[in-house]
This record gives structure tokens, C-alpha cells and sequence, in this order.
């Protein structure tokens, strides 16, 4: 099968297409014909050497995918031969989603929404988890509280947006300006020019400030917050100082990181059969163009989410 390979750290030409061999999968596994994967800003991280999760090179990156059933084990699994399913298999761990082929524990996949297309599909995962488990799981937003939203034109940002806004939630946002009618679009009820406008001092009363940022946004983000409000970073999440801070001030503290969870990505689908949560796929690139697609999320004027299609 085709895969995009990387042999040592680096810029994105170190991303080469070669072919390799099938994945196996074990018993309890899926083995997956991918249709469409989704490109994170993690991926960029891993394959420069800044952020070395997977170890040393040679791997094969990504994660999100989506794509049709190839191989199951009769009678070990949620799904057959056929279905059409989409997930995060094995985060942190290597997935090697950029590739025609995957394979992973069932567990880690859902069945994909019929309303939406494969790569609408690819972009949900990583993104939508993250949202989800922060906003949903962790923060509990619910009706009429105030949440505000960093990069909310971005793959986590827009769908941020979504989710509280399905839990009856107020949501204020932070984006240019260029992109302000899309974050609108997802359902913002405010959105504030990080450029022009100083967000510390428009943004008052929330219940929950959802970094995702990081840096000196985590702690402007306190000034945001009600007495015993909610700072959750998906950036920050192990600055213990951060934390520190952030309680003595009076609020809560919350670092999360996504992990593969089948629950959530079921219940995201539920939300995309009615309608009411759109992943934006901002560009679809073939998987051999892995190169351009790093350049662009590296760029920062992505709008939602950047796919590969094999």
C-alpha cells in the first residue's frame, strides 16, 4: 500500500510517498480501507522534531480517519464488512493514518454519519474529541452559561463553537476579522478581532475559557472568568504554575488531552445525523501532496480543518 513516510526529522519535504506493507490486524481489530484523513497542528510538531511523541524516525503519522471496513473477525466486533466507520485510533501512540490502509482496535472507531462526507468525516476526530471532552465531559456546559472560545475559526475553535452551542450555551469567540462570518456561521453569538480588540477586556462573566492557544492567552483568560469560573487549556495542560495561578485567583483549572474514545465520537455523530454539528473542511489535498498540506497548517490561514484523500 501507499504511505507517507518520513525517515528523519525536518521540514514538510521530508514527507515522502512510498509504498509499504499492509497493516495486519490482530483479532479485535478493524483493518480499514481509508477514504479520507485529517491533517492536526500536532503533526507538523512530530514530523519538524519539536515535539518528538512518536520517538525516532522512520513512522508514518496521523490519526483521524475515515474510510470502509475491509477486514473483520466475525463475532469480535461492533461492525462488518462494509461499514463505513471514522475515528482516532491509538492517540498518542502511532496510528500511521497516513496511508491507504489502517488498522485498529474497534473500539476506536464509530460508525460514520450518513450525512456527511468521508473527509467531513477525517476532520471530526482529533478536533471534535478534544471539544468534546473539554466542553461536554470536562467543563459540563450547560444552558445559559457563558463560554468563550479561542481560534474559533480553527479545526478545534469552529467545532468548539457547535458543541456548547447544542448545550444551550452563549458562546463568545476569538478570531480576525477576515474570518468572523464564518465563526458566525458556526454559531458564535459574539466574536471578538483578537487583532484590534484587547479580548481581556470585552469578554466578561464566562463560566468557561477554552484555550487553545496557549501562552499569555491562558492567563488574559482569567481576567474573562466569573468568580469560580472554569479555565480549561488543551495547550497549557501540564503548566503547574498555570494551575497555581489560576486557582489562587478563585478559578477552576483544567488541562485536557484527547484520547480515542468511541462514546464521544458516537455522540458527535448523533449531533451531525441532526444536523446540528458541521466539521468545515477548508482544503482537500490528495495524500501525496502530505508536504503542501503541512505548509498550510503551518501557515495559520487555515479555516477549519485540512484533509488528505489516497
Amino acid at each position: 500500500m501507499r504511505a507517507i513516510v518520513q525517515h528523519t526529522f525536518g521540514g514538510p519535504e521530508v514527507l515522502r510517498l512510498e509504498e509499504v506493507d499492509q497493516p495486519v490486524p490482530l483479532p479485535s481489530e478493524l483493518l480499514v480501507r481509508v477514504k479520507a484523513i485529517g491533517v492536526n497542528p500536532v503533526e507538523p510538531l512530530i514530523r519538524s522534531g519539536r515535539f518528538k511523541l512518536l520517538g525516532e524516525p522512520p513512522f508514518v503519522l496521523g490519526w483521524d480517519v475515515s474510510g470502509v471496513v475491509e477486514h473483520v473477525v466475525p463475532g469480535t466486533s461492533r461492525f462488518q464488512e462494509g461499514d463505513e466507520v471514522f475515528g482516532m485510533p491509538f492517540f498518542p501512540r502511532g496510528a500511521g493514518a497516513y496511508a491507504e490502509y489502517v488498522a485498529a482496535p474497534n473500539r476506536h472507531f464509530a460508525r460514520k454519519p450518513a450525512s456527511i462526507t468521508h473527509a467531513q468525516a477525517a476532520a471530526l476526530p482529533m478536533a471534535g474529541l478534544t471539544a468534546w471532552q473539554a466542553l461536554a465531559e470536562v467543563a459540563d456546559v450547560g444552558p445559559g452559561e457563558r463560554v468563550l472560545v479561542h481560534a474559533g475559526a480553527g479545526g478545534v475553535g469552529h467545532l468548539a463553537i457547535q458543541i456548547a452551542k447544542t448545550r444551550g450555551a452563549h458562546v463568545v469567540a476569538t478570531a480576525s476579522a477576515a474570518k468572523h462570518d464564518f465563526v458566525r456561521g458556526v454559531g458564535a453569538d459574539e466574536v471578538i478581532d483578537y487583532r484590534t480588540v484587547d479580548f481581556a477586556e470585552t469578554a466578561k462573566d464566562m463560566d468557561v475559557a477554552f484555550d487553545l492557544i496557549g501562552g499569555e492567552y491562558a492567563d488574559r483568560s482569567l481576567a474573562t472568568l466569573r468568580p469560580g469560573g472554569l479555565l480549561v487549556t488543551a495547550i497549557d495542560r501540564m503548566d503547574a504554575a498555570l494551575a497555581e495561578r489560576t486557582r489562587a485567583a478563585g478559578f477552576r483549572f483544567a488541562g485536557i488531552s484527547v484520547e480515542p474514545d468511541y462514546v464521544g465520537l458516537e455522540a458527535m455523530a448523533a449531533l451531525a445525523e441532526e444536523g446540528r454539528l458541521r466539521p468545515h473542511v477548508g482544503r482537500v489535498l490528495p495524500l501525496a501532496d502530505a508536504a503542501a498540506a503541512h505548509e498550510l497548517s503551518e501557515s495559520g490561514r487555515a479555516t477549519g480543518k485540512i484533509v488528505l484523500e489516497p
